[in-house]
């Protein structure tokens, strides 16, 4: 596909008939469709002017603290340019106005790129940034994302595979797992053991017909209460059985510190040490501290970290030919970022 470079490409695109979805595909982000127009009339304005060989330093830097994540999708699009690139490695605690990305280069190679760059920070960097959060009141116990259904499947991936990035131990999105080289993590839904009547009777057929390797980790939500479910599919696998999950609604009052509590005594009294007890839904910071503290040992963490706000990026000129500059209220010249490394 054609890179956009004039206002005249931008009015003759057209959308081919009979599109299915509305999210950019690779190559229409790499030809330029999904930036802000004004990028396409500087380049248009610039190389009409002779001013397309000018260098420039461009900064990327945040407006609030956090952890970056999308490193590796900025790069994928800068690495086709002529272009010197310095970054903070994905995973990376930043504060407020840090430098994270510095882009050296002809501003009339890059600058088309401004919004998507911005972009895939702002928005991974938001999603690791929350499991970050996760990460910190589990204090060390595993929490898996399950937030695909939170989002458009076009992201579903990218924001799972950021919470990886920012601690989640899994995820639950095929792709999401797949690209960071893991296996998806879950079991099955409450739909199976609502069409087949028992919770019980599911698991086993669950049991019989799935690998070794899938986890018995099973919801006990569907029908009974938890506690006497647990017991029942404790009985009916055994050592078998790793876990159960408890993801009660909101409408029953969701999963609270005195299930937990009774949950874990009642399978310890019957013999049942070994069954750990996994709690989903409606999971945020201050729940899964509470609930780590009552005795869960494993979260599945959907909402808050997709719905988690994006972090704000902004990319500011700060050299042109080797000549310190910036807008006003800004300090021109480049910033003193001693953690970037370089990439390209």
């Amino acid at each position: 596909m054609k890179q956009l470079t004039t206002i005249q490409d931008v009015t003759a695109y057209q959308l081919e008939k009979g599109r299915k979805f509305y999210s950019a595909n690779h190559d229409e982000i790499e030809a330029g469709l999904t930036t802000d127009v004004y990028f396409i009339k500087t380049k248009q304005i610039l190389d009409s002017a002779g001013y397309s060989d000018k260098r420039v330093s461009a900064e990327i830097f945040p407006r609030r603290s956090g952890v970056v994540a999308g490193v590796n999708e900025a790069l994928a699009l800068l690495s086709k340019l002529d272009v010197e690139v310095e970054c903070l490695p994905e995973g990376s605690k930043f504060e407020a106005k840090d430098v994270i990305m510095r882009i050296t280069g002809r501003y009339s190679d890059f600058g088309i790129y401004e919004t998507v760059l911005l972009g895939i920070l702002a928005s991974s960097s938001g999603w690791a940034t929350a499991a970050h959060e996760i990460a910190q009141a589990a204090d060390g116990k595993p929490f898996f994302c399950f937030g695909a259904r939170h989002v458009h499947p076009s992201v579903a991936p990218v924001m799972e595979r950021a919470a990886v990035i920012g601690g989640a131990s899994g995820a639950s999105c095929i792709l999401g797992a797949k690209l960071l080289g893991l296996e998806p993590v879950g079991t099955v839904p409450h739909a199976l053991f609502l069409i087949v009547g028992d919770t019980v009777k599911g698991t086993k057929l669950y049991d019989q017909i799935m690998p070794p390797e899938s986890p018995r980790t099973i919801l006990v939500d569907t029908f009974k209460d938890e506690v006497e479910e647990s017991l029942r599919l404790s009985e009916a696998l055994g050592e078998k059985l790793q876990g159960v999950r408890i993801d009660t609604p909101s409408e029953r009052g969701g999963v609270t510190v005195g299930l937990v509590k009774e949950l874990r005594f009642k399978l310890d009294l019957a013999g049942y040490k070994h069954v750990q007890i996994f709690a989903s839904g409606g999971m945020d910071v201050e729940r899964v501290k509470m609930l780590s503290e009552a005795g869960v040992d494993a979260f599945g963490v959907g909402s808050y970290i997709s719905a988690a706000p994006p972090i704000d990026m902004t990319m500011d000129i700060k050299v042109v030919e080797g000549n310190p500059v910036a807008k006003r209220g800004r300090l021109p010249g480049l910033t003193d970022s001693k953690d970037l490394k370089k990439i390209l």
